[in-house]
């Protein structure tokens, strides 16, 4: 009796601590186990970040990596099946749509800021880019100075034509500055002469040269409005259980071998659909970066 009774009391504990657990989960982990789906923002045109291919079906880099995270949360759960629903962000949209739940991860080109992190969370870094100007050979721009008094454009919403703005006032530029609504939108500006040059981050510039009719013509400016800065796949904020197990994804990832693959894959190998090679080999910081993973927002924290 003495032993049956031993035998269900273990049984009691080891069903109250299950119940228990199940009870535990909170906030997006308790969303997905219950919806028994995950949705991620992907953008449009952010080569080779996120971006559409010729079928219309969201590739590239940072969904590759949130694609990972899928598996890890998947794990957690012990779930069989996890949906998988993705859903079209921009930059004025991804962080609204984060923080009222229609996303959970924003799988896109974010820099990782203080100013957001007021907002929304990051997982680990994944690149490192600063923030230049594309512009026309042809119009001999060589510096920011020269932008004086022309047509500039920048995508709203986004860190980079907060910078232009403010390096607007503080060097008495009187640019006009023009908000477009997504990447594609603004080099379509350059391309026809209704803006004189385009500030993004230098990597979705090198990007969209590639891939435009005459990359020739084109040429980024070496004058950089930040230092390098991170980028990070986004998740909402005080969500610490969720946190835990992006982070834990995306460390693991960076520091496995297949980080560096999936970085080869999408800045030195051609990429669909045209076939493109950006030539951006890993640098010295991104390799820091991957060997001791860090969500940090402060550029100096990724200097060598």
């Amino acid at each position: 009796m003495k032993r049956s009774y031993m035998i269900g009391f273990a049984l009691a504990t080891a069903l109250g601590a299950g119940q228990a657990s199940a009870q535990e989960l909170t906030g997006t982990l308790k969303n997905i186990k219950d919806t028994g789906a995950i949705t991620l923002g992907h953008r449009d045109s952010s080569i080779p970040f996120s971006y559409l291919d010729d079928n219309q079906k969201p590739i590239g880099y940072a969904m590759d990596i949130c694609y990972k995270i899928v598996e890890a949360v998947k794990k957690e759960l012990k779930l069989d099946k996890l949906e998988v629903k993705l859903n079209p962000v921009t930059s004025s949209t991804r962080i609204p749509l984060l923080a009222n739940g229609t996303i959970d991860l924003e799988c896109g080109s974010t820099t990782n800021n203080t100013e957001r992190q007021k907002q929304i969370a990051y997982t680990n870094t994944h690149f490192l880019t600063a923030s230049r100007f594309v512009s026309k050979k042809s119009s001999n721009i060589k510096s920011i100075e020269d932008l004086k008094g022309k047509p500039v454009v920048s995508t709203s919403g986004t860190t980079n034509i907060k910078q232009l703005t403010e390096a607007n006032a503080a060097r008495n530029l009187n640019v006009n500055i023009i908000p477009a609504k997504d990447h594609a939108e603004a080099f379509l500006m350059v391309e026809t002469d209704r803006a004189v040059a385009f500030v993004m981050d230098d990597i979705l510039l090198a990007s969209l040269v590639a891939g435009s009719k005459e990359p020739g013509a084109y040429v980024i400016s070496t004058d950089a409005f930040s230092k390098p800065e991170p980028y990070g796949i986004m998740l909402r904020k005080d969500d610490p259980a969720f946190k835990k197990v992006v982070d834990a994804a995306t460390a693991a990832l960076y520091q496995s071998p297949e980080g560096a693959k999936i970085y080869e894959k999408w800045f030195m190998q051609k990429i669909p659909p045209k076939g493109l090679t950006l030539n951006v080999p890993i640098g010295p910081e991104q390799k820091k970066t991957f060997a001791k993973p860090s969500d940090s927002p402060d550029p100096d924290s990724y200097a060598m």
